[in-house]
């Protein structure tokens, strides 16, 4: 079984052309599906076509409903909790991504890889995304042990071992495919295509993207705080050479004034650097309450599955830690 999880956030337009395009896709292997779609709070008319899309093709098709809008990662690990099938597939609806792919994913599942990474060929996004995702690839890789090519491409290959291993993390803010890279034993990356948007826009603005970032860095590796450490004690040395190199020349030259701008110039510096630091250890502290509030990733109003063409499995909220940390029944 090979189960795709998309998220769904105001798809409106792309909906039933993403669903043919699959189904296209995979009637070539020889190998059953289904797709799980989960909808991150649409404000549109995204519900009702999904709902429409489950009744027409209940044996293919699953649907999550979230309660409101929790974020494209925790729909992912919603998506993941209630896939069942030995592969699974991760990819955005935007179809940038072209689902004749899957079949070169699966392919290095079946040969005994746990873990496909993507790495997409003449990106089709502006020069500034382009631009950020090599630096923060850089950045990334100098500060944490991820190793991840394209961290930005959501299509991706899971097996069920680290399907599993993903189900058990208790983090409330994670990035999956690291923690995929992380988990896995055979990793493997394989280059894609990737086209141009057929619809809409996208919804990653560049705060989104920077906080994305903040998250990878912050919940994979603590030498930021180690630099800054370390920054903090050369700067205190420095400041008490300079201290003592004023008290000479007071001794030696006298009281002069010629020197004030420099050093409101050397104070502004170091407010700016204690700043930065405060707003650096804000970042870890601010991970560390979302994570002992111990709130849950994401509320799950309904799920639409194959259990008659027109049910609708209502979670109560009571199961919804236990739903997002292991497959449900």
């Amino acid at each position: 079984m090979i189960n795709l999880v998309i998220p769904i956030y105001n798809e409106e337009v792309l909906i039933r052309r993403l669903h043919r395009e699959i189904s296209s896709a995979l009637a070539d292997l020889d190998e059953p599906w289904q797709v799980i779609y989960v909808n991150d709070g649409s404000k549109d008319r995204s519900v009702a076509l999904l709902r429409q899309q489950f009744l027409a093709r209940p044996h293919e098709t699953r649907v999550v409903l979230f309660h409101a809008n929790f974020g494209q990662h925790s729909a992912v690990m919603a998506g993941l909790a209630y896939a069942r099938g030995d592969y699974v597939v991760t990819l955005d609806a935007d179809l940038q991504n072209p689902p004749e792919e899957i079949g070169k994913l699966v392919g290095m599942l079946d040969q005994g890889y746990d873990y496909v990474g993507t790495i997409r060929q003449q990106r089709q996004d502006s020069w500034w995304r382009r631009w950020f995702s090599r630096r923060i690839n850089k950045l990334r890789e100098w500060i944490t042990p991820v190793r991840i090519t394209d961290q930005g491409c959501m299509m991706r290959g899971y097996a069920r071992s680290v399907v599993a291993a993903l189900n058990q993390t208790r983090e409330v803010n994670t990035f999956i495919p690291a923690l995929a890279s992380l988990y896995a034993m055979r990793p493997i990356e394989v280059p894609i295509a990737h086209e141009e948007r057929f619809a809409g826009k996208s919804k990653y603005s560049m705060y989104s993207l920077i906080r994305l970032n903040f998250d990878l860095i912050t919940g994979f590796s603590v030498v930021p705080l180690q630099l800054f450490s370390m920054v903090g004690m050369t700067v205190a040395v420095f400041s008490a050479l300079f201290v003592c190199y004023l008290f000479v020349r007071r001794l030696i030259v006298g009281p002069e004034a010629e020197g004030l701008f420099t050093l409101f110039a050397i104070v502004f510096f170091l407010i700016g650097v204690a700043l930065f630091g405060i707003g650096l250890l804000g970042e870890y502290v601010g991970r560390i309450y979302a994570q002992v509030r111990e709130r849950p990733r994401y509320i799950v109003e309904a799920v639409l599955e194959d259990e008659g063409a027109e049910s609708a499995e209502v979670i109560p909220a009571v199961e919804l830690s236990q739903r997002s940390q292991a497959a449900p029944r």
